[in-house]
């Protein structure tokens, strides 16, 4: 998520003192489509009319021929002359006979032997078409071939006369169009490989352009369901980061989400939904939103948690999903301007960094932590969420993270980076004077230094500290 206010990406130009830390702590610490490079010797004998002998099976390249009724049949002679061994040639007369060859459309519910799926119909404009009573352009048994088989290239034969009814069935679909007097057996065979060629094209053309759209779809719908916190008067300073471990996705399961109410308390949540996949990413969502409605119908503490967990267990596909979570609520700030106070409730979740004007960070204490929602049922003995009040010194920042930030590796051996970890980088970050979005950015950057590439679990990070001038939202 892009950084605002003063918060910017870290790049190579991050302070010296910083890069010598963080070698210090690393010292110690799309089916492509089949073409075919060749015509493949494939034998096919032309059988005559009447001949009872079945074709030779061909793995290569199948032209229907949908011929006008005549004696001699010199288109089909023609280009079987031509493409001889390197083709299986099917001869027809009119559409009707075409469509009985191609194979039935998907749904019709037709069984039996599976028709042959051609690469290429050759159609003469002069076959016969289904008969009509409304006026025909001539290009009615086109449209029903491209009906029919809208994924096989398709070349149309006219004579002189009528090469602007070629030009119309170019527009309407068909691959190429060609002069019947003008058109050898060489030249027939090479028109019917390429139009084979530039279907392919096509198709992957138009399967790239849809899985773009769908790309699209997906991100604005995964942008969309990332929240918006509504801390109107708060007087707080917000930055948040969110880093799905998927690849080319934009939503994890990590959820996160902070509200005020109208008693002028903040409410804070950071989770993590176990697993990385869609279902878990909606899963995510669903404790978020429901998080959300909890605290504004005036549920907080462990009446929202346990109300919380029955969600969990009834939106979750297995018993064994669970999801850690952290809570947070802020009083209202003191109007003499003292010190303030907050209730941290710990659902098997990494306690938050406290971070001070002065001195290093300060790992909040996980004396009450209750086990992550959905891991015992609610009436058990253990499954409580008891409060841990905590005094929040003037100047303090709270630092809110799930466990990817740190469950990297440090360098190539197998030890994690770790809370004691984090620590210490945080506080190198503090000391180079980085604060908010850049003091975020530069943290996670170092992080997946260390980890020595992408981190591959969700990061959500969470950095809130007590502002004086209008919220800002990094």
């Amino acid at each position: 998520m892009p950084a605002t206010g003063d918060g910017r990406a870290p790049d190579a130009t991050t302070s010296a003192g910083t890069a010598e830390r963080s070698r210090s702590r690393r010292a110690h610490s799309a089916p492509r489509p089949d073409r075919t490079t060749g015509p493949a010797p494939i034998p096919h004998p032309r059988s005559t009319p009447g001949s009872t002998e079945p074709a030779r099976p061909t793995a290569g390249f199948r032209v229907l021929v949908v011929e006008a009724d005549g004696p001699g049949h010199a288109l089909f002679d023609s280009l079987a002359a031509e493409l001889g061994q390197h083709a299986e040639l099917h001869r027809v007369d009119g559409i009707r006979e075409a469509l009985a060859a191609l194979p039935p459309p998907p749904g019709s519910g037709r069984r039996g032997q599976r028709a042959p799926d051609f690469q290429c119909v050759l159609l003469d404009l002069g076959a016969p078409a289904e008969p009509s009573a409304e006026p025909s352009d001539g290009l009615d048994g086109l449209r029903e071939l491209l009906l029919r088989a809208p994924h096989t290239a398709v070349v149309v034969l006219t004579d002189a006369a009528g090469a602007e009814l070629g030009a119309a069935a170019v527009a309407a679909g068909a691959q190429d169009f060609l002069l019947r007097q003008d058109t050898g057996g060489p030249l027939l065979a090479r028109a019917l490989r390429y139009a084979v060629e530039r279907k392919r094209a096509d198709e992957s053309q138009r399967r790239l352009v849809e899985a773009e759209i769908r790309g699209q779809e997906n991100a604005r719908l995964q942008r969309h369901l990332l929240p918006t916190p509504l801390l109107d008067g708060a007087g707080l300073a917000f930055t948040r980061r969110y880093r799905p471990g998927r690849r080319r996705a934009l939503l994890g399961g990590d959820f996160y989400d902070a509200v005020r109410t109208k008693d002028g308390r903040v409410h804070v949540v950071i989770g993590d939904v176990c697993g990385h996949g869609p279902d878990e990413a909606a899963l995510g969502v669903a404790l978020r939103i429901a998080w959300r409605t909890l605290v504004f119908a005036g549920l907080t503490g462990q009446h929202l948690l346990t109300t919380l967990q029955h969600v969990l267990e009834h939106e979750r596909r297995s018993d064994e999903i669970f999801a850690t979570l952290c809570m947070v609520v802020l009083d209202a700030p003191p109007e003499d301007g003292g010190p303030e106070s907050a209730e941290l409730y710990l659902a098997g979740h990494p306690a938050p960094l406290l971070l001070g004007a002065d001195g290093p960070p300060v790992l909040l204490p996980l004396d009450q932590a209750g086990p992550a929602l959905g891991l015992l049922p609610c009436d058990a003995t253990h499954s409580v969420w008891p409060a841990l009040r905590v005094e929040l010194p003037p100047g303090w920042r709270l630092l809110m993270y799930t466990d990817g930030l740190v469950e990297g590796k440090v360098g190539a051996g197998s030890p994690r980076l770790g809370q004691e970890g984090l620590i210490e980088l945080i506080a190198d970050h503090q000391a180079a004077g980085l604060t908010r979005g850049r003091l975020v950015d530069s943290a996670i950057a170092e992080v997946e230094e260390l980890n020595g590439g992408a981190l591959t679990d969700d990061v959500a990070v969470l950095l809130l500290e007590r502002n004086p001038v209008p919220v800002i939202m990094g």
